[in-house]
């Protein structure tokens, strides 16, 4: 039986790609690809007691926002949510979903936000893509379905990696069966391209592709080199960065320069202990380094690890910790003058904030991918004697829902 439609207005963007609008008996209903101020027609795909999520079928009455978007797969593909948007729109609509996350969960009046700062390319900016196998072998993306379980649909286009990415990846073809295995193709300095498969078969799933590429399959955490090296060299502001295919690195390059400038701006000139958590490949220290008598990095990664002491082989007064975070920092005995944070999504550990407390350095810089765990830690490190001084955006993934930010903490 044909679920009922229902007509609702749509009236702000919440973080996740979704529109809100009400439902007759009062709850919120979330509603993809849909835009504020539109009316629309949606039929429910998740029915809660406090809220709804539901599937958009017919723009009744359009937002005088809402443009053509550009690629054929939107509105089915799950990996853009505002191709019916122009991108000085989707600026402002991130701009307001992160101040409304710091103040909803924040509980911050007026977050000090600072102009939202632009990807210089809208189009075609992403130096790594991760791709799915449908059962035929093709090359998909996790559709946009909410129920049933979302399925990978086959592509024949994408507006959003790098021109290399997208001459090579229609040439790529894979042995049906094999549907659990994750592909990648990151892009590297000179256009240097590197195939990585992720699978949970101990044997890589068979593949043509040119030479001249590199190829690692991953396997349990393992990487294991088919063809050329095993990392790729990618530059930001003149330096190499040493990047393996099992670690991770923004993937907005000259986003990601970007961000370093706005650290730089916001750290002292003369700092006597600097710690990086969640360093990565060293994309920060490497350039805060020089300004340090002593830099101590933690990241959990073993493959970013290896990058990270690579790319800061040059400096004597840099030490590193391979564990998590929480592990790490109750025990370690510094007084750091200045904190760069860069966590996964998931946040902070409750651990990493109450030994940063315990720390007490006059400056936090936290780097979030998630303004709804940045407004959860945010009031946490509030609660513990810091104030927010200032939140920056940078839009690293234009097109999509996701919000890039660059948080000051001063105690």
């Amino acid at each position: 039986m044909t679920s009922p439609l229902f007509e609702i207005r749509l009236d702000k963007f919440t973080y996740g790609g979704e529109a809100m609008g009400r439902l007759e008996d009062g709850r919120a209903v979330f509603v993809p690809f849909g835009l504020p101020g539109e009316t629309v027609r949606v039929r429910l795909v998740e029915d809660k007691r406090n809220f709804a999520r539901a599937e958009l079928v017919e723009v009744v009455a359009p937002s005088p926002q809402r443009i053509a978007p550009r690629c054929v797969h939107f509105g089915e593909c799950g990996g853009c949510h505002y191709q019916n948007l122009a991108y000085a729109d989707q600026l402002t609509a991130k701009t307001e979903i992160l101040r409304d996350q710091l103040t909803r969960i924040g509980k911050i009046e007026n977050p000090p936000l600072r102009p939202i700062v632009p990807s210089p390319d809208e189009w075609n900016y992403r130096n790594h893509i991760q791709f799915h196998l449908t059962e035929a072998g093709n090359l998909g993306f996790v559709g946009a379905g909410l129920k049933p379980a979302p399925k990978v649909i086959p592509i024949t286009e994408c507006h959003l990696p790098e021109a290399p990415i997208n001459a090579l990846w229609p040439q790529l073809e894979f042995e049906s069966g094999a549907p659990d295995d994750r592909i990648s193709l990151r892009a590297g300095a000179g256009d240097d391209l590197m195939l990585v498969i992720d699978s949970d078969d101990p044997l890589p799933p068979e593949v043509d592709f040119e030479a001249g590429i590199s190829a690692v399959h991953i396997f349990a955490g393992n990487p294991v080199v088919m063809a050329g090296d095993d990392h790729l060299v990618i530059e930001v502001l003149g330096r190499p960065f040493k990047v393996s295919a099992a670690s991770f690195f923004q993937v907005n390059t000259p986003m990601a320069a970007r961000m370093v400038e706005h650290v730089l701006g916001l750290l002292p000139e003369k700092i006597e202990t600097l710690l990086d958590i969640y360093c990565g490949v060293g994309l920060f220290s490497a350039f805060a380094a020089p300004r340090c008598n002593r830099l101590i990095g933690i990241e959990a990664s073993p493959s970013a690890c290896e990058d990270f002491a690579a790319n800061l082989d040059e400096f004597d007064h840099v030490e590193l910790y391979e564990a998590p975070a929480e592990s790490v920092l109750p025990h370690l005995d510094v007084q750091p003058d200045a904190v760069i944070l860069d966590p996964p999504r998931a946040g902070l550990d409750k651990k990493v904030i109450d030994a940063l407390a315990a720390a007490r350095p006059e400056a936090i810089l936290y780097v979030s991918c998630d303004p709804s765990t940045l407004a959860r830690d945010a009031r946490r490190l509030i609660e513990h004697g810091y104030r927010l001084a200032q939140t920056t955006p940078f839009d690293l993934f234009p097109q999509t829902y996701h919000i890039e930010s660059l948080s000051l903490f001063t105690r």
